[in-house]
């Protein structure tokens, strides 16, 4: 069920995909957060490939598993890109996810871009499928200051009476250094059942040609949980 609903989105917006287009120019220049990042730039061009892998870790004396994810993300269209992600928990895959993302274009003279992300998760051990919608809001707002901002809902369970939507927030805060560096705050929020905040200043560098890292340290706490540091790296490659 959740493939047909892919498939039937992915149509829907490949379809409508030249009305998205620009040139890559047109777009503000905005970094990805490092936690809850986007599929491909929103700038992205027909035929970019990425390949990424995040990793998650408790920097305290925690049980909690190290939780790491690669995926593969591609732009099937000019403003319009599908990923493939594999969560991990330790040695164990946790889940399979699948994700669409649609620039809509532009606004306040090319400072403001705008789109959409759809999120499809499968929980292997419950075997049971989950969405998730958010709307994007990214502004240059200087040649260094720069936001991104997704708000929308998420672990919505169709036709399941243990559905347990809530809002998703995700803002991010980031400043550009010297030599393609950029420091950020990515502030992220859930409010379902098992949800929480985590804060997660961060830093992004570049190590070779097409080969980018992002760092970051901070703080997360999970509903009912108390608070505990939190550390995590994420290595891109782009083709």
């Amino acid at each position: 069920m959740f493939s047909r609903r892919l498939a039937a989105l992915t149509l829907a917006i490949t379809t409508a995909a030249p009305a998205f287009a620009a040139e890559a120019n047109a777009y503000p220049d905005i970094p990805e957060p490092m936690v809850f990042d986007m599929v491909r730039p929103m700038s992205a061009r027909r035929g970019e490939l990425e390949t990424n892998v995040l990793a998650l870790s408790p920097l305290s004396g925690q049980e909690r598993a190290l939780e790491w994810a690669p995926e593969v993300e591609y732009a099937v269209a000019d403003g319009f890109a599908l990923e493939i992600e594999l969560p991990f928990e330790g040695t164990r895959l946790a889940e399979l996810k699948m994700g669409a993302q649609a620039t809509f274009g532009t606004m306040d003279r090319g400072r403001i871009v705008h789109g959409v992300q759809f999120l499809g998760i499968y929980e292997r051990e419950s075997k049971r499928t989950s969405q998730a919608l958010l709307y994007m809001l990214g502004r240059r707002h200087n040649e260094r200051l720069s936001t991104m901002t997704m708000v929308g809902v998420g672990d919505v369970r169709l036709g399941q009476s243990e559905s347990d939507a809530g809002l998703l927030v995700n803002h991010s805060t980031f400043y550009d250094l010297a030599r393609a560096r950029v420091v950020g705050l990515e502030v992220n929020y859930k409010s379902h059942r098992d949800g929480g905040i985590a804060l997660i200043p961060q830093f992004h560098a570049p190590l070779a040609d097409k080969v980018n890292v992002q760092l970051g340290a901070g703080a997360d706490r999970q509903r009912g949980e108390p608070a505990r540091p939190v550390g995590g790296v994420r290595l891109i490659k782009e083709f």
